[in-house]
């Protein structure tokens, strides 16, 4: 799992909308103003550090959220 340390801001974003629900790299991209390939690096980090999930090809979901705080409550 990454931890907060490890996260940078386009994954700061990423997770806030995985909060919410399902995204599409494509999507994620459009919301946030990175590129597509890199926020599909992102999501694919997060996926292989156990924290986000690939549900189908090219939809993700929050597994956990690795910040600290008020914030991870749900």
């Amino acid at each position: 799992m990454l931890d907060e340390d490890d996260l940078a801001p386009a994954d700061r974003e990423l997770i806030d909308m995985l909060r919410e629900g399902r995204i599409t790299a494509p999507f994620g991209a459009d919301e946030t103003g990175y590129s597509l390939q890199y926020v599909r690096d992102r999501l694919g980090r997060m996926v292989e550090h156990g924290n986000a999930k690939k549900v189908y090809d090219g939809l993700y979901e929050l597994v956990e959220d690795p910040r600290r705080g008020d914030e991870n409550e749900t």
